[in-house]
């Protein structure tokens, strides 16, 4: 990645922060530590904390492969904040070569991505927090701010994905979407229908 265009990142996701750091200093606790997990009925989300400060939620880009290890690209994301602030990282429901899982919700499939996110925020305890997200983590975020507008201190969204017919790639839907269907299909899971709703567990 061009360093100015790390810097730029950098200085938005930082500018954003002093904006808003008076209001969020409450929710500065100190979570450095292993990983772990957040569960809530037939969901169960892995996230990670490092640093303090004020909370930034961090999505990783990948498609519905996102986990915290793409974190590390297209720079280490976690090393260039924890200094400053309290980042907080989850591997997406149902990421196969993640560790959160839960049902593929089909009637629903943004908004259960959000109901984790905003789930594992309370979970944590943190009203307003700060969001980066790259390549998915870019809808993500509208869906986020769609959702708890009044919760999103700010956000950046780097490098969020996109389509153009002009420069569709022949791979891009196998990278993104194919093969975590191909994948979770041959996972040995149960499908289940709960209270009417088409789900996958």
């Amino acid at each position: 990645m061009r360093l100015t265009r790390r810097s730029v990142l950098t200085a938005g996701a930082a500018a954003a922060a002093a904006a808003v750091a008076p209001k969020m200093f409450a929710q500065q606790q100190n979570k450095t530590g292993p990983g772990k997990f957040y569960e809530k009925g037939p969901v169960r989300i892995y996230y990670e904390e490092t640093g303090s400060g004020v909370p930034l939620l961090l999505i990783p880009g990948g498609g519905l492969n996102s986990t915290i290890a793409a974190l590390a690209n297209p720079f280490n994301a976690i090393d260039e904040f924890k200094s400053e602030y309290r980042c907080i990282a989850a591997d997406l429901r149902n990421a196969p070569s993640g560790q959160s899982a839960g049902p593929v919700e089909v009637d629903r499939p943004w908004e259960s991505y959000t109901d984790d996110q905003l789930g594992l925020m309370d979970h944590l305890g943190i009203d307003k927090f700060m969001v980066m997200g790259f390549c998915i983590g870019g809808p993500f975020i509208w869906s986020l701010l769609k959702r708890a507008p009044n919760r999103i201190a700010a956000a950046v969204l780097a490098q969020p994905v996109g389509w153009r017919p002009e420069m569709l790639d022949p791979t891009y839907s196998g990278r993104f979407w194919t093969t975590w269907g191909a994948t979770l299909i041959a996972m040995p899971t149960p499908s289940v229908n709960t209270a009417g709703k088409n789900v996958v567990q």
